[in-house]
């Protein structure tokens, strides 16, 4: 492809990731699925300035909008060529002729913007706080009161695109194996520094094609998540609820853990999405779990198994503030409930799902958010209401700048051994969630 021709392949890229409600990685693999004649080099070049701009989207904005102009897919991307010093003014109406495959001329204002831009900087001193830390308006004023000081370098560590984590399956494995076999292989790998079974991996190989992947001795999985299978603690024997299961990651770890002695039951209101985890776990030569799909929270089966098991980990929907270096279209638009609806959804969750914990077991309540609202706050407020329940050690807390992971929350609370079940009779409320 032409260079013109790449660049409109951006701008029809940006296009579709600003229009359609689904992830921007989604969005791409549909684009290239359409137009399988675009060669891997040209893929791979339209893949790295797509998520450029995706990643500098406030900071371009700001200029863009300082310049005078609109921002939409063409000003984004004629900025960051500017900045990218990938054209100058003399050049880059070269690139916008018009003519097949390429964009269309620039106009006026467009051509005012490139000419502001040029030499220019994308950082610059006068950008405010929020823009240089690439921080939507909403979140802005909740995460400075819940990183304090520390928020300026904690937004600056999720600028960068998340490292590869894998997850060694003991049941198949072991790390020092796994890890040596790698290095023999020419990957550039080292071993991880907090979850045990990790080893990060760099330089983005093909992780899916390996034999160690495909035979379920490793699963890609970041190493703060990898973390909450470790404070959840689960033995051999066991019997566990995975109450957000989704696609299956922690219920693994979980699995590995123990040992795979015992029973996990992996639950969730997305059926099709266990149907697919079901897969993994074949994969990883795991058969200590079942999987349950649930009408909602509240389903029946929560309140026929109460007080019944061991462990129960909750991995609560949230906004996802902790992975935005892996999924950084969600800090400038929002897929899904709004946080004010995911704070009501977690406490409903956490009301429902720990009447599954016997006397003496555990709940672990995690997300992958940095907000305090999604975080400690809802762990006082359930705290406050079941007095049955005490902390187990401290949180866990893990942010990008201090320990190079996603950002992950989780409490570990444990039943007093001499409390009783709940009632079996369901409250009005809850008799009407059910029906």
């Amino acid at each position: 492809m032409l260079p013109g021709a790449r660049i409109q392949a951006v701008i029809e890229l940006l296009a579709n990731i600003i229009a359609e409600p689904r992830p921007a990685d989604s969005t791409m693999s549909a684009y290239y699925r359409d137009r399988r004649f675009i060669g891997s080099k040209d893929r791979a070049a339209i893949t790295t300035r797509t998520w450029r701009v995706i990643r500098t989207w406030h900071r371009l904005g700001w200029w863009i909008k300082r310049s005078g102009a609109e921002v939409n897919e063409r000003t984004l991307v004629i900025a960051d060529l500017m900045f990218e010093r990938e054209h100058s003014l003399a050049t880059i109406e070269n690139s916008f002729s018009g003519e097949r495959f390429m964009p269309e001329p620039l106009t006026e204002g467009e051509l005012k913007l490139a000419k502001a831009l040029e030499k220019q900087n994308l950082e610059h001193p006068h950008i405010p706080l929020r823009e240089k830390t690439e921080c939507p308006e909403w979140a802005f004023e909740k995460l400075q009161a819940g990183l304090g000081d520390g928020y300026e370098a904690e937004m600056r560590a999720m600028l960068t695109p998340a490292p590869m984590d894998l997850r060694v399956n003991l049941i198949k494995a072991n790390r020092d194996e796994v890890f040596a076999k790698l290095k023999e292989e020419g990957l550039d790998v080292q071993l991880g520094t907090i979850a045990p079974n990790s080893i990060r991996v760099f330089g983005r190989p093909q992780i899916a094609q390996h034999p160690l992947y495909m035979n379920g001795a490793i699963e890609v999985q970041d190493e703060g998540s990898q973390m909450i299978a470790v404070v959840a603690d689960a033995k051999p024997g066991e019997q566990v609820v995975d109450f957000c299961a989704g696609a299956g990651g922690k219920t693994l770890a979980l699995a590995a853990s123990m040992n795979n002695k015992g029973r996990i039951v992996a639950t969730d209101v997305l059926e099709k999405r266990l149907e697919k985890a079901k897969l993994r776990f074949r994969r990883a030569g795991i058969h200590n779990i079942e999987t349950r799909p649930l009408t909602s929270e509240r389903d029946k089966w929560v309140k026929r198994q109460q007080g019944h098991f061991d462990l129960v980990l909750i991995d609560a929907p949230c906004t996802g503030t902790g992975t935005w270096r892996r999924e950084p279209d969600k800090r400038w638009r929002t897929l899904g409930p709004q946080m004010e609806e995911l704070v009501l959804l977690q406490r409903s969750i956490l009301e429902s799902a720990h009447r599954l914990v016997k006397g003496g077991g555990r709940l672990v309540y995690a997300t992958c958010s940095l907000l305090a609202e999604e975080n400690e706050k809802q762990v006082e407020i359930f705290l406050e209401h079941h007095k049955d329940f005490e902390p187990a050690g401290e949180y866990l807390k893990l942010t990008p700048a201090k320990n190079d992971t996603d950002g992950f929350f989780a409490a570990v609370l444990k039943r007093k051994a001499s409390a009783t079940p709940p009632p079996a009779e369901e409250s009005a409320q809850e008799s009407m969630v059910d029906e």
